[in-house]
């Protein structure tokens, strides 16, 4: 299975033409690669300049759960799938920080499935959840409230994202051994929802200071299905690297 390897942006970079320049760098460089599925999720209000053809695909940031409607800032799904969008991140500890909770998720996931669009659902713990003990108990919480009451087979179409927010942009990377045994855990939590087949269906990534110099720790290392990228996916050339460091492994 080829790795996944998303880009979030988040609010960056400042300017559509800093974002063309970022991704015409991350285009040129990737072309030709092949062995990786790339994704980039610019911040929306760049999308239709930037979605094209190409050796890269797109996701947004953030969806609504409604078509359409007063909902005054919301982009819904069929909004983000006419722009030519693929993928979707949902659940990110910097939405749920915001108010985002399990159950707001769920509407997002079920809406996001009745389209071709990919959900990538965003878990983690908080370095005091990891210090009490409670990871585990928070990862399932998430995991059964966020896909609560959705198919097994609409589940296969989700990608699940392992972040712990102890992680996230902090550069404290997160021991390969640690991240396997999450993996492990979260693999057991959606054989006992689903079964072992829908499970391997879902591809489980991990994101949280990802760079060059421990991708291949967590591909590797931890057998995890792809990462999602922050912060070193703004550098064309280090995001470059790491997918290059995928590639060989």
């Amino acid at each position: 299975m080829n790795p996944l390897i998303v880009a979030n942006w988040k609010c960056n970079p400042e300017s559509l033409k800093e974002a063309k320049v970022l991704l015409g760098k991350i285009i040129k460089g990737a072309d030709g690669f092949g062995g990786a599925e790339i994704v980039i999720c610019p911040p929306s209000i760049f999308i239709s300049s930037l979605v094209e053809k190409g050796p890269v695909k797109f996701g947004v940031q953030n969806c609504f759960w409604e078509d359409k409607g007063a909902f005054t800032g919301e982009i819904s799904v069929k909004m983000i799938e006419d722009i030519g969008c693929e993928y979707v991140i949902v659940g990110h500890s910097e939405r749920r920080k915001m108010g985002e909770t399990n159950e707001k998720i769920n509407l997002k996931i079920k809406k996001i499935l009745e389209s071709k669009i990919t959900p990538i659902l965003c878990i983690g713990e908080t370095l005091e959840e990891r210090e009490e003990g409670m990871a585990f108990e928070v990862l399932e919480e998430q995991v059964k409230r966020c896909l609560d009451k959705i198919s097994k087979e609409k589940a296969k179409r989700v990608v699940l994202a392992y972040e712990p927010i102890w992680a996230i942009g902090t550069g404290n990377f997160a021991d390969a051994k640690k991240i396997e045994e999450v993996r492990i855990f979260l693999e057991k939590i959606l054989v006992g929802k689903y079964d072992k087949k829908t499970a391997e269906s879902i591809k489980i990534i991990y994101g949280g200071s990802v760079d060059s110099s421990n991708i291949s720790a967590y591909l590797v290392g931890a057998e995890m299905d792809g990462v999602l990228v922050g912060g070193s996916s703004l550098k064309a050339d280090e995001f470059l690297k790491s997918i290059k460091s995928a590639k060989a492994e």
